[in-house]
């Protein structure tokens, strides 16, 4: 209950990376950088896939759904970064804090499940190539396609109606650069143990489930890939494997460190740390791993090129 005389917080004070000095300039043009960059990659993967007919496969239709996530996830937290870095801290309505952190809950838990449906098609495709095209039909991929971006709207319309019903009267400063769960449940003045509660029972299973999924795809995967005869064609599913394998190891792994193992962190600085890796490398890696070392597309931005030179 809240006490008389106690002010109600409408705004809450991110502190970013703090009064960095002479490193600000340097900072503000390394996550610029960053952000453009990933920013171009998932835009040029969404609109390849939209005009390359050779790029008609359920591998690139999934994959320009996980670039228009980043995109959005993008967009939703690096420009804040961005202001954030120039002002040495800056305030956010609590409703706008709110709406930042729901937008995040849609990509990332999104992002979970088409990484999962990525490689469950990786693995219809190397360990039952006969049945590939019965398997994934377009009918198939756009249910499953409908069923990750519902699940992440549905699901983070739970955890934002847990952060709407609390009240804030006490601290307003949130040690971090963009408005998580985490840091603003610890201002709540209102019991907090309901949303806690629904916070674990969601992201334990939304993380570990669909690593275990990931991994059990990709270690039939590696055993498919060691049957393979030619040695060429084996070091090639190989570099794919371990690339996409690595994307997924580094996703799940911050992910989990942000919210499942995140209470046995004390230090705010490690928390900010772990979740730099989950803002900025994932959606620069991404777009580069999936996509630009993979020869067909690389094959689609030339003749593209090539089409708007001549």
């Amino acid at each position: 209950m809240v006490v008389k005389n106690q002010t109600v917080v409408t705004e809450f004070l991110l502190l970013g990376f703090g009064d960095l000095h002479d490193l600000k300039i340097l900072l503000f043009v390394f996550l610029l950088i960053i952000y453009v960059m990933a920013l171009t990659g998932n835009s040029l993967v969404i609109v390849l896939v939209m005009i390359s007919q050779n790029l008609r496969s359920p591998m690139y239709f999934f994959l320009s759904q996980l670039s228009l996530s980043e995109f959005l996830f993008t967009s939703n937290i690096l420009p804040g970064m961005l202001w954030l870095t120039l002002t040495g801290g800056g305030k956010i309505s609590i409703i706008r804090c709110f709406l930042q952190f729901y937008l995040l809950a849609v990509c990332t838990i999104t992002q979970c499940l088409l990484l999962t449906t990525m490689s469950f098609d990786r693995y219809v495709a190397i360990c039952k190539p006969l049945n590939y095209t019965l398997i994934m039909t377009f009918g198939l991929q756009l249910q499953i396609i409908t069923l990750c971006w519902s699940s992440g709207f549905i699901l983070s319309i739970v955890l934002f109606g847990f952060l709407y019903r609390l009240e804030f009267c006490g601290p307003d400063t949130i040690n971090h650069f963009y408005c998580d769960i985490g840091p603003v449940l610890e201002l709540a003045c209102s019991d907090v143990s309901s949303a806690k509660l629904v916070t674990s029972m969601l992201s334990t299973p939304l993380v570990v489930c669909p690593f275990l999924l990931i991994t059990a795809t990709y270690i039939s995967i590696f055993y498919t890939i060691m049957k393979i005869s030619s040695s060429i064609r084996r070091q090639k599913a190989f570099s794919t494997y371990s690339s996409h394998l690595t994307v997924v190891c580094l996703y799940f792994g911050s992910l989990a460190s942000i919210y499942i193992f995140s209470p046995k962190i004390s230090s705010s600085n490690t928390k900010k740390n772990l979740s730099l890796i989950y803002i900025l490398v994932t959606p620069l890696f991404n777009p580069l791993i999936y996509s630009l070392r993979n020869q067909d597309i690389r094959g689609a931005i030339a003749k593209h090129i090539h089409l708007f030179c001549t």
